[in-house]
């Protein structure tokens, strides 16, 4: 098969419409805008989320709180998946990368504390949960800010 010998399916495409040629073609005259109106002008209509004069949507709906459009979020880790490492290992953002647990650790890791953490291990994280370095210390390991 070579380039100039593909084609589309039969029935995917349709033949455009020639717009303005002639009443003889069902689409003379006004090529298919109506009778006069705004949508019959170029240029015409109206912009996007104009409701008619209505108060908009984006504009009833109530607003609350911030959004920091520059905020950087920390990856967040649970101490469940911890376990799977050796007891006394050090494990940081890097070793997690790698061994496959985080798949992307874009501006730092937090760690939070969901489950059970039963290995002594030297945790380096940006920043922990308070049950997190309690549960991690209650274990005999060292939650280290990084």
């Amino acid at each position: 098969m070579k380039l100039n010998e593909l084609s589309p399916t039969d029935g995917s495409t349709h033949r455009y419409k020639r717009k303005g040629r002639g009443n003889g073609s069902g689409n003379g005259k006004t090529a298919g805008r109506g009778q006069g109106g705004q949508n019959s002008r170029s240029g015409g209509g109206v912009r996007v989320g104009f409701e008619g004069g209505q108060m908009p949507l984006a504009r009833r709906i109530p607003k609350r709180g911030f959004n920091n459009i520059f905020a950087k979020p920390l990856t967040a880790i649970n101490l469940s998946s911890l376990n799977r490492f050796e007891d006394g290992e050090t494990v940081d953002a890097a070793k997690l990368l790698a061994t496959g647990v985080l798949s992307k650790c874009e501006y730092g890791l937090k760690v939070l504390g969901n489950g059970n953490i039963t290995k002594k291990l030297t945790v380096q994280a940006n920043a922990f949960s308070e049950a997190a370095k309690q549960k991690i210390e209650a274990a005999g390991g060292k939650a280290e800010v990084v």
